[in-house]
Order: C-alpha cells, then structure tokens, then sequence
C-alpha cells in the first residue's frame, strides 16, 4: 500500500478516484445527444438507477465519504474535472428540451443531476431499513423494475413542460 499509493488514505483516494472515473466513462458512451432530449433523459435516469443497483460498493464509498464530509472528493482534482462533462451533459440535454418545447424552464443542471442521483441512491442506501419498516422485499424483481419505472417517471414529469 504504501510504495504504491503512500499511505491508506491514499489507497482510499486512488479507489475513490476510480470508482467516479468508472461510472462518468460509462455515461459519456451513453450517446444522449443522440437521441430526442424525453428519450435521452429516461436513459440517463435509467443507466444511473441500474448503476447505483449494481455497484452498491460506490454507494458504499458515496456514504464513507460523506461521512467524511466530503475531504477527499474536495481535494481530489480529478474527481472534480470529472464530474463537469456529466455536468455538461445535462446541460446540453436540457437546452435541448427547452429548445422543443419538452421541458419546463428555469431548472439547474447540477439540480437535476442532484434529482436524479438522489433518487437513484436511495435504493441502495436504504433498501434494507425501508424493506423492513415497511415489510417489503427490496430485492424483488418486481420491486425493482416498479422503483426504476417510478424513478424514471418522477424524473420526467419534473422536467416535462406543462
């Protein structure tokens, strides 16, 4: 650990920074301005919702580091370059649906992309207590696909012009 990354925290840090390269090269392949900004949107809500499920250990790493108060994300340069391309993503989607007539104004960027991730997050971070405070089993397929459908469309219908 330490001739490679110089101490633990640096271990941490070099994990950390991979974790969020990782899911920001996935989403630059995601081609949204490809596609029509309604259609674009549900696949970035779609695609962040199936990774948060699937990479629980970066949920995982989210919450250490918010319990940290955010000290290393705030002194790791990359993970902030990073992090303005998904930005800017969104931006250009949301012009996009503006432009059309799609989407409603006065939205944020960095507010969606706030929506989208907190809505996604959830799922993972706290599917074992609201499984057991409400009796349900997280974990189900059905369940799931129900919470991504549900996600998608809360996410949608905040944008959707009226």
């Amino acid at each position: 650990i330490y001739y490679y990354f110089g101490s633990k925290e640096g271990l941490y840090l070099a994990v950390l920074e991979e974790s969020y390269r990782q899911v920001r090269e996935i989403e630059a392949d995601l081609r949204l301005d490809d596609l029509e900004p309604e259609a674009a949107l549900r696949r970035l809500v779609a695609f962040t919702f199936d990774h948060h499920l699937q990479h629980e250990n970066f949920i995982r790493l989210v919450m250490s580091e918010n319990i940290l108060r955010g000290q290393y994300i705030a002194a790791s340069r990359s993970i902030q370059d990073l992090n303005v391309p998904a930005i800017a993503a969104i931006e250009r989607l949301y012009a996009r649906g503006l432009a059309s007539g799609v989407f409603r104004p006065g939205l944020d960027a960095v507010d969606i992309h706030a929506s989208i991730s907190a809505l996604s997050f959830f799922n993972v971070s706290n599917r074992h207590t609201f499984g057991a405070l409400f009796k349900l089993d997280t974990a189900a397929t059905a369940y799931i696909a129900h919470r991504r459908d549900s996600v998608i469309d809360m996410v949608v219908r905040f944008l959707r012009a009226p």
